[in-house]
């Protein structure tokens, strides 16, 4: 459950890309990786959130069961900003999602929302009062209800069935896209309607901060474009939180006003993404480079 890979596969990168000069393993990526950077300090992550930090965790330890996939992991990002987790595949970056949202064990550490502990919240509980909201990977609309009911099913925790209507109509007058195909089931929508719908879903209880899993997973090109030009919208004009992780290492860090680097369920680099995108051993081993 640690999340999807960045890391090259035998016969490409760690952007699905096929390369003929070099051809690592996922074991290979993952035992280089371990020489990226050496930890990351308070100061560096600080620095990097862009201002007051919106949502921090702080020393996390974290994982599933009696496991712990996450040591001593710290994160900050400013509001309106958006943060790309890259790294080999098993290394915690979903763990790092499904932690903020309350999905995991917590060993140790705490996260706070606008200086809020948030730490021991429930799922439901971290998107009512402290509006975090995760969208899942691909899949996770019902497809024998109509677009609406999508929507409608995103505000169950809105006070009344009206206050819902209220927000999925926002929804719809914001996309014109979906409002075409309200009435519609979603199993007849395009792979990237199916993503706005996901996206749009989540939008109903209006989240600060988007754990966003994999945008462009399953995607063709045109459509990944267009969900990231969604997302970009969603963090310049509407001030929205972006943490992600997209197994499309180059796309999430051209993305990203900052990137982090994970191995073995700690922060081994962290920087801007541009600067990122321009490291040699990060290119080497997750851009295809």
């Amino acid at each position: 459950m640690s999340g999807g890979g960045n890391g090259a596969g035998p016969g490409g990168t760690g952007n699905g890309t096929p390369r003929e000069d070099t051809v690592l393993s996922v074991d290979q990526v993952a035992r280089e990786a371990e020489s990226i950077g050496g930890g990351v300090t308070a100061e560096r992550i600080a620095a990097l959130a862009g201002g007051p930090p919106l949502l921090t965790v702080e020393n996390l330890a974290a994982g599933y069961g009696k496991m712990e996939i996450l040591h001593a992991f710290s994160l900050a990002i400013g509001q309106g900003r958006s943060l790309c987790l890259i790294g080999p595949n098993g290394a915690g970056k979903s763990t790092v999602l499904h932690s903020i949202y309350g999905f995991t064990r917590i060993f140790s550490g705490t996260i706070t929302v606008d200086g809020r502990d948030v730490t021991g919240l429930s799922p439901s509980q971290k998107l009512r009062s402290a509006g975090i909201a995760y969208i899942l990977q691909d899949n996770s609309v019902f497809p024998d209800m109509t677009v609406t009911e999508n929507l409608l099913m995103g505000g169950y925790l809105l006070p009344n069935r009206a206050a819902a209507r209220d927000a999925a109509d926002r929804v719809l007058e914001k996309y014109p896209r979906l409002a075409q195909r309200a009435g519609q089931r979603a199993s007849v929508l395009s792979g990237g309607e199916r993503r706005l719908l996901e996206i749009s879903r989540a939008l109903i209880m209006d989240p600060k901060v988007l754990l966003v899993d994999e945008p462009s997973i399953g995607l063709e090109p045109r459509f990944i474009d267009m969900v990231f030009e969604i997302l970009a919208e969603l963090q310049k004009v509407d001030g929205r939180t972006i943490v992600m992780v997209e197994q499309n290492a180059k796309k999430g860090l051209e993305f990203a006003d900052v990137g982090y680097v994970l191995v073995s369920g700690s922060l081994a680099l962290a920087g801007p993404g541009v600067e990122l995108l321009e490291n040699e051993q990060v290119g080497r081993l997750f851009l295809g480079g």
